[in-house]
């Protein structure tokens, strides 16, 4: 007799996680042993070139059960390329991203099976707690409030891009060929019906994230480059809102002299203050101009999401 049952594929990509793999798969494998009388599982793990013993961590993990499918990056592309190129591979009825530094709760899994199960496409978890610093956490909520408010389309506050998301989710994904996506908001562009699931981030388990000011920064500017043209319209309102404020100004120095002719002096202050004001204007908006000319070249070039040195257990 065929076999009837759904398959659901974790998908995770590693960069110098050894100290989180071994626990990150027992807690998976837990949480998926429990729903296996209905569902068929498998687990995609896609390492960026880690430093660390990763690697070895992997394949010991994928020698010992095959349904654990590895992909060994032949370079570190990055977390968005790699996580991306991840969740592309995965071949299943449902597709659960989450990040292999359990600061995304596996146990959280059987409530998205539900949602999807009540009929949802795409259950998002978003996190409504977390225990990381207050500081950037504010910082976080404030982003995505900000980026909510500025993009042409309906982002999601507070979304990682952990949640389920239904094989016909995954054929309209497979459509975009983007080769630096901001998943996240591709999930507010794609549609299908959705819902959302809420849980507390968890502090990292262990050893040290791989992100820094500037690859926040990079992943944050890609999110309005792609979804909104308001830092454009901005520049250009801005320009004409400075030049009638500097027309007034002119004017009202223009007639004050005229009034006080022999006592009113200008002097250098008001034109050096102008000049630097103005020229950091230029400087932000021309950086601005250059965050989205960077992106027209990413996609001019249409670079593969990564190059893959070896794939393990794909052939099962």
């Amino acid at each position: 007799m065929a076999n009837c049952k759904k398959k659901i594929c974790i998908v995770s990509s590693c960069y110098n996680e050894s100290a989180n793999l071994a626990e990150f798969y027992t807690r998976c494998a837990a949480v998926l042993d429990k729903v296996s009388d209905k569902y068929d599982w498998q687990i995609i793990l896609e390492d960026n070139c880690s430093t660390d013993n990763s690697r070895q961590i992997l394949r010991e993990i994928a020698g010992k059960d095959k349904r654990i499918k590895v992909i060994l990056n032949a370079n570190n592309f990055g977390a968005t390329r790699s996580g991306f190129n991840s969740i592309l591979s995965a071949d299943a009825d449902a597709v659960i991203p989450i990040c292999s530094d359990l600061q995304e709760p596996p146990e959280l899994i059987p409530e998205l099976i539900g949602k999807w199960e009540d009929g949802f496409k795409v259950v998002c978890a978003v996190k409504e707690k977390s225990k990381e610093s207050p500081l950037i956490f504010a910082v976080r909520k404030f982003y995505y409030w900000l980026l909510k408010k500025c993009s042409d389309t309906e982002l999601i506050s507070n979304f990682t891009g952990f949640g389920l998301y239904d094989r016909c989710f995954m054929v309209a994904l497979k459509k975009f060929n983007d080769p630096y996506p901001y998943f996240r908001g591709l999930v507010s562009e794609i549609g299908f019906k959705r819902c959302e699931v809420t849980f507390t981030q968890e502090k990292r388990k262990g050893g040290r994230s791989s992100y820094n000011f500037f690859s926040y920064y990079d992943y944050a500017m890609t999110g309005f480059v792609n979804h909104t043209k308001l830092p454009l319209r901005l520049a250009v309102f801005s320009g004409f809102f400075i030049a009638f404020l500097s027309l007034l100004v002119a004017l009202g120095y223009f007639i004050y002299k005229l009034c006080n002719w022999d006592d009113f002096q200008v002097g250098m202050a008001p034109l050096v203050i102008g000049l630097f004001f103005f020229s950091a204007i230029q400087l932000i908006f021309i950086g601005i101009l250059g965050e989205y000319i960077g992106a027209i070249y990413t996609q001019v070039k249409n670079k593969p999401l990564v190059i893959e040195e070896e794939r393990i257990n794909f052939d099962e």
